[in-house]
């Protein structure tokens, strides 16, 4: 996924640069070499498209390399150290800072010599280039399609761990279509807990977004986020992600702390705290109590549910469970339905997800309307 990142980040780089350079009768390789031109290539280069990439750190470069066996391993890691170093004091240092920290090319896993993992990543290299992305139309969404089923595959294959960063297309459809319902844009989106970002993104696809906000715990599953939104044509400015947990630091906090959509398919029943400390906590204190240690399915919905905007919608995947326990949880539901929060309870059929067999339910919820009716859906 990193090696296809940077394939994008390179072709962007290559058009820009002949579109830039068209009317100087000039290749970027040859203006690279004039120290004039180089100058401004980079800053122009810094300034659209937020980083640099060498003539000879170019993708359609090393696939020259490889043609000629002049590959190797510790080539790639020259290449992804200096596209981070470019944006280095830049405005887009924080978007690239620790972005491709996951990809590991010295793991003994790609191979115990050199040489074998040279070979491994030059096989990966000239796949990916058998790819055509279609980066200049922007009706053809080839490369975010090829990430999204990447990491789809990635999923699969990780069994319980895949639903911890992805939620299967479908189910991103359904959920993004139902927060959509009766809208065409919506100036704040969020998701705190993102996983890649196909939730964010699949809601792109039906209305218009102003800004996307998302949070994610696991740091890799954050990085894989930050590529996707990139991968998909989302503007730095339109997005604001963050690595963090949910639950335990409420988030956002300042000036814009409500939005108009909150979509979420958190991990289910997960531990949390439930320190006492947050009875006092604005998001959880008006229901008396918190939810269990155990399950953390109603904090989740609580923390979104806070930050909505009065007339905003939420859509939230949770376990069945949530529908009928008792305690602590019954007391949250209730309140819940009291307060005319509750819009629609959609019941899901088993073995929908990557982690789990256990049915599941979309719960729709408004901040403020009119009558405590609920749609129920059996679905």
């Amino acid at each position: 996924l990193g090696l296809i990142f940077y394939r994008y980040l390179s072709e962007r780089t290559e058009n820009y640069m002949k579109e830039l350079l068209k009317d100087d009768g000039i290749s970027y390789a040859e203006a690279w070499k004039d120290e004039e031109y180089k100058e401004g290539l980079k800053e122009e280069s810094i300034d659209y498209l937020g980083y640099v990439i060498e003539p000879k750190y170019l993708f359609s470069h090393v696939i020259k390399l490889i043609e000629t066996g002049d590959f190797d391993v510790e080539y790639m890691e020259k290449i992804i150290n200096s596209i981070s170093e470019s944006t280095q004091g830049h405005d887009s240092q924080e978007d690239f800072e620790g972005l491709w920290e996951d990809m590991d090319l010295r793991s003994s896993k790609l191979g115990k010599e050199v040489s074998h993992r040279s070979k491994l990543i030059a096989k990966i290299l000239n796949t990916i280039n058998t790819i055509d992305f279609h980066l200049e139309d922007m009706e053809l969404d080839v490369l975010g399609d090829a990430y999204e089923y990447l990491i789809g595959m990635f999923a699969q294959t990780a069994g319980k761990k895949g639903g911890e960063f992805y939620t299967p297309v479908n189910m991103s459809k359904l959920v993004a279509k139902l927060a959509t319902v009766g809208l065409s844009e919506a100036k704040t989106v969020s998701d705190c807990a993102c996983g890649s970002g196909g939730l964010l993104l699949q809601v792109g696809k039906y209305i218009k977004v102003g800004q996307y906000y998302g949070q994610e715990l696991t740091s890799t599953t954050y990085n894989l986020a930050r590529m996707n939104m990139f991968l998909h044509g989302i503007a730095p400015e339109n997005q604001t992600l963050r690595n963090g947990d949910t639950l335990d630091g409420d988030w956002p906090t300042g000036e814009e702390t409500d939005f108009n959509m909150v979509l979420m398919n958190p991990p289910y029943s997960a531990k949390w705290s439930a320190a006492a400390g947050f009875l006092q906590d604005e998001r959880f204190s008006d229901y008396g109590v918190l939810a269990p240690k155990s399950k953390a399915d109603y904090a989740f919905l609580l923390h979104g549910l806070y930050h909505l905007k009065s007339n905003g919608t939420m859509a939230i995947v949770l376990p069945h469970g949530v529908l009928f326990r008792g305690a602590a949880e019954g007391k949250i539901r209730e309140k819940l339905l009291r307060s005319g929060n509750i819009y629609a309870v959609i019941g899901l059929p088993a073995n929908l997800f990557y982690n789990t067999s256990i049915p599941t339910c979309i719960i729709v919820l408004k901040k403020h309307r009119e009558g405590r009716d609920v749609l129920f859906i059996d679905a």
